[in-house]
């Protein structure tokens, strides 16, 4: 492949800039470019090892630092060099400059890891992986992504790839020779298979419902009527004064958004307007962006001070907040009793907030974080549904069809199977230089 080039580390002033070249020349390059300190030339680089000197830009030199890793041992699988410079901005820019001069091309969005995709250097789920943990704004982000880019779920799809293989190899076997007799083959036993193979496929997809949250981060929004400190328990549970608080009712008027991590996961709280009936146009305008966010949130703070509550119109999860306990003890069962001027019961109430919807999370364990994985793991559930479904009607062989699918599908997340379209989605969501 054509030697690709692109400057791998943010743009921007900054103590050490990295310059990245792969491709069969990248070394052929990186010669006419660099002078190890005390020498002219480099003569047989030695792989993995760095060289300090010159680099040329094009009209200055640098001192910095070359390596060079010898395909197929790199990140791409290819001959890469990486010039290691000054992090001004011109000084990257003049290197990148005199790599195209020399023959090297301009990298495109997530090249370098495209490139090890195909050389076989990871998966297609490890690349997500990758670009999960460099965009994470949580711990559980971080770790998430960091199992994905160990191949933890690729070992689990390619698991559930090879109990399909065997099962398609006795169904393939039963049917070129039917005469044998094999000993084991019946479709009792390869139809028991399916099912528990579809349990185990569903259980993973059915981690999404939790993993949505934990990479989107889980929406909170806070409801209740005006003044029962609505504004003050958001800036509470932030940890600095994001909302104006004020003793007048209708302060609010549109929604105050703010994140925090609670035990690892990033929550995105909303402090809506207050709900009431009375109120101008304005206001009236809040309240109604409120009623829509409480109807999406994945949980309702629903706050009171002991005198009423606001109606969320919500059937999910609630939990009642009795607010000002410093100030008037509560008048009845509450799910959290907190003083937002205090911080009486935050804890209790984050922990709360974590379990209601989060529940006992393992970062530890694995567990499904892209919608493109699920769309494929229920994909590969609903083909094997069809096959246990059709057990009745056709024989085996046809029903090695839904099982191939089933396959194929599993496939897609790890990418042997992924069309170009996907391939491209998945690397269109890196930088250039990575």
């Amino acid at each position: 492949m054509e030697v690709i080039s692109a400057i791998s580390t943010a743009a921007g002033t900054g103590g050490v800039a990295v310059i990245r070249l792969s491709g069969e020349g990248a070394l052929d390059i990186a010669e006419k470019m660099f002078s190890p300190a005390g020498r002219t030339a480099v003569k047989n680089f030695i792989p993995n090892m760095m060289y300090a000197g010159k680099t040329d830009g094009g009209g200055f030199t640098d001192f910095g630092m070359c390596v060079y890793f010898k395909a197929p041992k790199s990140f791409t699988g290819e001959d890469v060099v990486e010039f290691h410079c000054h992090g001004g901005v011109q000084i990257a820019r003049g290197i990148l400059s005199r790599s195209w001069a020399l023959g090297a091309r301009a990298a495109e969005k997530g090249e370098f890891t495209r490139r090890a995709f195909i050389n076989g250097k990871l998966s297609l789920s490890s690349a997500e992986g990758m670009i999960d943990m460099i965009n994470a704004e949580s711990l559980a982000v971080l770790r998430a992504g960091s199992m994905l880019y160990n191949e933890e779920l690729t070992q689990k799809i390619r698991l559930l790839q090879a109990e399909l293989t065997e099962i398609l190899a006795e169904i393939a076997a039963n049917s070129d020779y039917p005469e044998e007799d094999l000993d084991g083959v019946n479709e009792q036993k390869i139809f028991g298979c399916v099912k528990t193979l579809s349990e185990k496929i569903n259980k993973l997809a059915a981690s999404y419902s939790c993993g949505r949250k934990v990479k989107d981060g889980v929406s909170v929004a806070i409801c209740g009527k005006p003044n029962t400190g609505k504004s003050s328990l958001l800036n509470a549970l932030l940890g600095y004064d994001k909302a104006i608080v004020s003793p007048e009712a209708g302060t609010t008027r549109d929604a105050v958004e703010g994140a925090v991590e609670i035990n690892g996961v990033k929550f995105n709280f909303t402090d809506t307007a207050g709900i009431r009936e009375r109120a101008g146009v304005v206001e009236s305008i809040g309240i109604e962006r409120a009623k829509k966010i409480i109807s999406s949130a994945d949980l309702i703070l629903s706050v009171t001070d002991g005198k009423g509550e606001a109606q969320t119109e919500r059937a999910g999860e609630v939990i009642r907040v009795f607010n000002k306990c410093d100030v008037n003890p509560p008048d009845g069962e509450y799910d959290a009793v907190v003083s937002a001027r205090t911080g009486e019961g935050l804890e209790e109430l984050k922990n709360l907030i974590s379990q209601k919807t989060v529940g006992e999370l393992s970062l530890d364990k694995a567990f499904i974080i892209e919608e493109r994985h699920y769309r494929a793991l229920s994909n590969a559930a609903a083909a094997l549904d069809s096959a246990i479904q059709n057990a009745a009607a056709f024989t085996a062989d046809v029903i090695a069809i839904d099982l191939k699918d089933a396959w194929d599908y599993l496939g897609e997340i790890t990418g042997e199977t992924a069309n170009e379209s996907i391939i491209n989605t998945v690397f269109e969501k890196f930088c250039v230089g990575k």
